[in-house]
């Protein structure tokens, strides 16, 4: 299904943390951004779009913003783009975009909310990558292509570790993770090294699955019996849904390999459609985790996306 809207503004900055001006047209640069904006850069977050009746509705509740004011690349008119899924690609001419995230981190101290009390733009702005470059002017249609079912599951590997974060040990388990993953076909959206503390890992959980919609977050460590071990406690606060089978195969297959596998604490859950898997610390742990159930997560992460239906034989 193709969606059309029309750009009705293209606004860039020269530094971040401030508001966007209107210009003429726009340079879209592959893996880059927009030519001469501030936020352009090599990450996933190269422009910003707001759609323009969110903006005209704050208006009329006497807002007095214009185009650009709350750090938006393109304002898009006749869209609902924060109703359209990570991975849709977005067209306009020669131009190629990729959503990768929907909303953001409210930033406080943001201009526009010392100026008028509020900010829409971390509740309705979406962010996207460039795959192709082009020019973008004020009136271009802007088309979106809603993302392929079948296409690869988008992941993130979390590594929670007070040596690792503070630099006095090198974090092996989460390169293994990340590599038996993409080896499997996973898309690796990020890689995060975190100290054992559960209100950061909470807030990464949150945002991977609310604002990135991975499908798929594994984290590695914090799940035994130290007092800073907290991971599974951490999850398990953020989760909507539990899903015990999971972890409990873990253990039942890792207590082949050493009975000490009966002390791990990790858990599996959902939270919106992002499935989140505990496993152990140790590289050596993380390859054989994964090595269990990597085969059966298929079916499981096709359902959450809607791609299958749950019911089949046995």
């Amino acid at each position: 299904m193709e969606l059309r809207g029309t750009i009705r503004a293209v606004c860039i900055s020269p530094e971040k943390g401030t508001v966007k001006r209107p210009v003429e047209k726009g340079i879209l640069v592959k893996d880059y951004g927009i030519q001469s904006d501030a936020h352009a850069g090599k990450w996933h977050r190269q422009v910003s779009l707001l759609s323009w009746e969110r903006v005209e509705e704050f208006n009329r509740k006497g807002g007095g913003v214009t185009d650009g004011d709350f750090g938006e690349n393109l304002l898009v008119e006749g869209m609902n783009l924060k109703s359209l899924p990570v991975g849709t690609l977005l067209k306009t001419g020669t131009a190629v975009l990729r959503i990768t995230q929907i909303g953001k981190e409210c930033h406080s101290d943001c201009e526009i909310r010392r100026r008028t009390g509020d900010c829409i733009m971390p509740r309705e702005g979406i962010f996207a990558e460039v795959l192709e470059g082009g020019e973008i002017r004020p009136g271009d249609i802007l088309t979106a292509q809603l993302p392929d079912a079948d296409r690869p599951f988008r992941t993130a590997v979390i590594t929670l570790s007070d040596k690792g974060a503070r630099g006095e040990r090198k974090d092996e388990s989460g390169p293994a993770a990340a590599q038996m993953l993409a080896d499997a076909g996973y898309e690796i959206l990020e890689t995060i090294l975190l100290p054992d503390e559960p209100e950061l890992l909470k807030k990464e959980l949150c945002r991977l699955a609310d604002q990135r919609q991975a499908d798929l977050v594994i984290t590695s460590g914090g799940t035994g019996f130290s007092p800073r071990d907290r991971t599974p406690e951490a999850t398990m606060a953020v989760a909507d849904r539990n899903v015990p089978g999971i972890a409990e195969y873990i253990r039942m297959r890792s207590m082949e390999v050493t009975k000490r596998a009966m002390l791990g604490r990790g858990v599996s859950v959902i939270r919106k459609n992002t499935l989140i898997i505990n496993l152990p610390g140790s590289p050596k742990a993380v390859r054989e985790s994964l090595g269990f159930i990597l085969d059966s997560l298929d079916h499981g992460l096709k359902v959450l996306r809607n791609s299958v239906s749950e019911c089949g034989s046995v």
